[in-house]
């Protein structure tokens, strides 16, 4: 498949970067062709600017974000690496969502029409890797926003047959180094397995 592993933390040392690394070396070996980006190490500007508010049903990206929106129109699997903050996406993840997943990229409200209509077909797998610092039984009191995110939003700008993974470590502030190595155990199996 072609898999686009989409990283969002500002710290390269990070356990969310040795997930990340775990994630692409067990594709790699898959035989998966990859594309990754980091949104850090890209300087990626979350902010949506006035102009890109006003325009934001005209179809296309601004120029600058033009090979984001390209590896979207490449990618069959999208893989998001990021820690849960706040009970949801970093800034800059929602960010790239914001700015990329727009109009003539991610869907097409056509005139008329009162329902968008998704062109990101080629999309079929939709694998979310993330940490979380507070319980499951906490992230689920708080609606565990960015799992809804992903399966009730960007999956229906994908192909109707998009399956969603959720693989999350939650308690990671103050779980063992056996949980975490077992969480990095599960990445690299969720990514082995990636159809």
């Amino acid at each position: 498949m072609r898999v686009l592993v989409v990283h969002a933390h500002p710290d390269p040392e990070s356990f969310v970067a040795a997930a990340r690394d775990r994630a692409l070396d067990a594709l790699a070996a898959a035989d998966h062709e990859i594309r990754c980006t980091d949104l850090y190490a890209d300087g990626f500007e979350p902010a949506m600017t006035a102009d890109e508010r006003r325009s934001h049903h005209l179809p296309g990206v601004e120029p600058e974000l033009q090979r984001y929106a390209d590896d979207l129109r490449w990618a069959e699997a999208l893989v998001l690496v990021y820690p849960t903050w706040w009970s949801g996406f970093p800034a800059i993840l929602k960010g790239w969502i914001d700015r990329v997943w727009v109009a003539g990229v991610a869907w097409d409200l056509p005139d008329g029409a009162n329902r968008l209509r998704p062109r990101l077909s080629n999309i079929r797998r939709i694998v979310a890797v993330t940490s979380h610092g507070s319980s499951k039984f906490v992230n689920a009191l708080e609606g565990e926003s960015g799992k809804r995110t992903m399966t009730r939003s960007i999956r229906l700008m994908c192909s109707k047959r998009t399956r969603t993974t959720w693989c999350a470590i939650y308690g990671v502030d103050t779980c063992s180094p056996a949980d975490r190595a077992r969480f990095l155990d599960r990445v690299e199996r969720t990514m082995r397995r990636l159809r």
